[in-house]
């Protein structure tokens, strides 16, 4: 399960309100939850199911349910809202935007017939719902979400005192008909190195930056392989990368990084970074010049001080 994102909203004078989200990573067929109340889509012929999975063509309506589950003693009031989905830069984590954002994708498209339920003790509320898809909607995916707000501020800790709403989403992966576009590309790769000022006494080290960017219209789930090669060809580092996002969703970029332990501390060469998914493969790539700056830093205070008493000894046997 994929840690809570907490989205901060609108502070209003020392009082401030913070929406946190509890989003599932990839789970076995079961609701969104976070302990006190679930939001998962309404029980069908098909059985149960972890999302919404919808399909529609630019100028049509489809209708759905979402069913909200209170698992506390006390009754609970939320208010009910679609959102666009996107990948947060830190870690590429699935996430929706706030009530407050403006909702450009599906989460405009959605329309509860209620925007504000009040869930019982131990029970559930079911809510139809409608997605409109205007006539003029791109083709491919458009990821969103069913949100359930709780009106319930809580007061936050820290020295700001901010007001916290808590929020589960049931993930709603729209596909709207038409021309699907995979495509991906590898951005900006940088490497940063850290390497002792006199070669051999610590372990060097360098990380590895780039920027994974979904240009395509559809859901990529990419695998990133790193390469080094250093002079002559020789291969330095060889392998494939974790901690990467399981979906990387239309028109998203999100940047990461990778660190390289025991980088060479005098070389010359190149890093490789190949990302591959569904039909696409792209390569970004960065040289590097590994050098110990501290010797070569004396041995050229020595050349230059070598040159300068040849210039001054020069100077003296010209005057006489």
């Amino acid at each position: 399960m994929r840690k809570p994102y907490v989205l901060l909203l609108n502070v209003l004078g020392l009082l401030g309100a913070a929406l946190l989200l509890g989003v599932q990573g990839a789970p076995p067929a079961s609701a969104a939850e976070n302990g006190e109340w679930a939001v998962y889509p309404a029980a069908s012929r098909l059985g149960s199911r972890p999302y919404f999975y919808l399909s529609a063509e630019p100028g049509t309506t489809v209708t759905d349910r979402v069913t909200v589950a209170n698992k506390t003693a006390a009754p609970l009031t939320f208010v009910l809202y679609g959102a666009d989905a996107y990948n947060t830069e830190r870690d590429g984590g699935f996430a929706v935007r706030t009530r407050q954002e403006k909702q450009t994708g599906a989460g405009a498209w959605i329309r509860p017939d209620r925007d504000r339920v009040t869930v019982p003790p131990r029970a559930a509320v079911t809510v139809p719902y409608t997605l409109t898809v205007p006539a003029d909607a791109e083709p491919g995916d458009h990821p969103g979400a069913l949100v359930a707000l709780d009106e319930r501020i809580a007061r936050g800790g820290g020295s700001m005192a901010l007001g916290v709403q808590r929020a589960v989403a049931a993930r709603v992966y729209l596909r709207v008909g038409g021309p699907t576009v995979p495509a991906l590309s590898v951005e900006d790769v940088t490497l940063d190195q850290d390497r002792p000022l006199v070669p051999g006494t610590g372990t060097s080290s360098a990380v590895v930056s780039y920027t994974l960017y979904n240009r395509g219209n559809v859901t990529l789930s990419p695998q990133v392989a790193l390469r080094a090669r250093g002079l002559f060809g020789r291969t330095l580092l060889s392998r494939d990368l974790d901690r990467l996002p399981a979906e990387l969703l239309p028109r998203q970029r999100i940047r990461l990084s990778v660190r390289w332990t025991g980088s060479p501390q005098f070389d010359r060469g190149e890093v490789t970074l190949t990302a591959t998914a569904r039909d696409v493969r792209e390569t970004g790539r960065v040289s590097f010049l590994a050098v110990p700056w501290l010797p070569v830093a004396v041995l050229a205070a020595g050349g230059l001080g070598g040159l300068s008493g040849l210039w001054i000894r020069r100077r003296r046997a010209l005057g006489t």
